[in-house]
């Protein structure tokens, strides 16, 4: 089973981000169309990934995240600006206790490599919720420009490249910031790549650990 540690935002805060893409989502420049955008239902903030595990592993997983979440308290974040990796994969920022956060990620990835998890290396020293990734190869919907020529003119949508279009889409959400929220839960999450809405993952929450004693 490929298994992964999350916090997952509360549904009103979800609402918020929802209601900020959807102007993003409509807006006349094209842009959108050359991304892919990621369900709701997957909108969550990853602590560690584990890979496949044997079933007989998730005993011991379980038991482990359930002791690192009894010894972090409850905990407030909230979503705020955004940002891209490799020029694609766009995503909104964290804001709030990020020391606990991270305090709780270290105890996750520790639970991985001693249930024989994959050695989880990617960094996660920046929270993140991803929204989208621009379509390999893809360019916004072409937009006539009545004096092309004119100096200073913005270049035409169709000939900007996918880095151009996912900073633009950064910028478009670098001021948002949603409202905070008490993490009081862990999550570990079940995936499986290509089940779920459009192609994507289906995510199924196997246990939740509420945080502090």
């Amino acid at each position: 089973m490929r298994l992964f540690a999350a916090v997952w935002p509360p549904e009103d805060v979800l609402d918020h981000l929802d209601l900020a893409l959807a102007s993003v989502r409509g807006a006349p420049s094209g842009m959108s169309s050359a991304v892919r955008w990621s369900a709701r239902e997957t909108w969550h903030l990853t602590i560690a990934f584990y890979g496949e595990l044997p079933d007989g592993a998730r005993p011991g997983l379980v038991a482990d995240l359930a002791k690192v979440a009894a010894g972090v308290e409850p905990y407030e974040l909230g979503l705020r600006g955004a940002g891209v990796f490799a020029h694609r994969t766009l995503w909104v920022g964290v804001a709030g206790d990020l020391d606990s956060q991270r305090v709780v990620g270290r105890g996750c990835v520790e639970a991985g490599e001693s249930a024989g998890g994959l050695t989880d290396n990617r960094p996660r020293d920046r929270p993140h919720l991803t929204i989208g990734r621009v379509r390999p190869g893809s360019r916004p919907t072409r937009r006539r420009s009545s004096r092309p020529d004119r100096p200073g003119a913005r270049p035409d949508a169709q000939a900007m490249d996918d880095g151009d279009v996912a900073a633009a889409l950064v910028r478009a959400l670098a001021v948002y910031e949603g409202p905070r929220w008490l993490v009081d839960e862990l999550h570990l999450v079940s995936s499986r790549p290509g089940a779920g809405r459009g192609g994507g993952p289906l995510y199924e929450r196997v246990a939740t650990f509420p945080l502090g004693p």
